[in-house]
């Protein structure tokens, strides 16, 4: 995996997120892309665009797009945790002296990155936050919550530098990055657990929480 983080200049944060969530500030818009060589769905690769923000006193992290390049785990993904994603053709390769991500879709690159200048980073010192996924539910729309256990076997610390990006593909003009803050690269076990909680998306977490009646453990395991 591979996340860029910028933070945002300019823009109006909370016409960003849906009102049950609070911008933090400054704003981070981060892109963070998987290659997955094994999972239930076979092999895939994920970029995913979310906008850091907390749900009642907790840190979240918003998913405003996802693109993937196996669809058969897009809808997996979907049906499980909410995921919206687009078929597009994701790359993500690691060399000795950086990493670099690719987005092409529509016949055009909506997103070229490059992970520079790596330094060792202990797995310990990674930090990874549940995310909110806007979903269409039989009981109308909510946020769900996506929690993940990651064992990430191997860090480093990157410089991002962003090399190309159609802010208007991603879904919003007003999403662009800015002021590059850091970038990390690691490889990890990820295991996608059953999801926990619901949120109304125009009510405080407070308030507007739900809890999903727990189910027979069914986690999925990436690697």
């Amino acid at each position: 995996m591979v996340q860029f983080s910028y933070e945002l200049a300019g823009v109006d944060v909370e016409a960003l997120l849906p009102p049950a969530l609070h911008p933090t500030l400054p704003l981070l818009a981060q892109w963070l892309c998987w290659s997955v060589p094994r999972s239930p769905w076979g092999t895939f690769n994920l970029c995913m665009l979310r906008l850091s923000c907390r749900s009642g006193a907790r840190p979240r992290l918003f998913l405003r797009r996802a693109v993937i390049d196996n669809m058969a785990a897009g809808a997996g993904l979907a049906a499980g945790w909410g995921f919206h994603v687009s078929e597009a053709q994701v790359s993500l390769d690691r060399h000795y002296d950086c990493a670099e991500v690719r987005v092409h879709e529509g016949g055009r690159t909506t997103l070229a990155a490059r992970a520079v200048a790596p330094e060792p980073l202990s797995p310990s010192d990674l930090q990874f936050f549940s995310a909110m996924h806007g979903a269409s539910l039989p009981q109308g729309l909510r946020l769900v919550q996506f929690d993940s256990a990651i064992e990430a076997r191997r860090a480093e610390r990157y410089r991002p530098v962003i090399q190309d990006y159609d802010a208007a593909a991603w879904g919003d003009g007003a999403i662009r990055p800015d002021y590059p803050v850091t970038a990390f690269g690691a490889s990890a076990d990820i295991t996608l657990q059953p999801v926990r909680f619901l949120c109304l998306p125009d009510e405080l977490a407070f308030t507007g929480t739900e809890r999903v009646a727990p189910e027979p453990s069914n986690p999925k395991e990436i690697d």
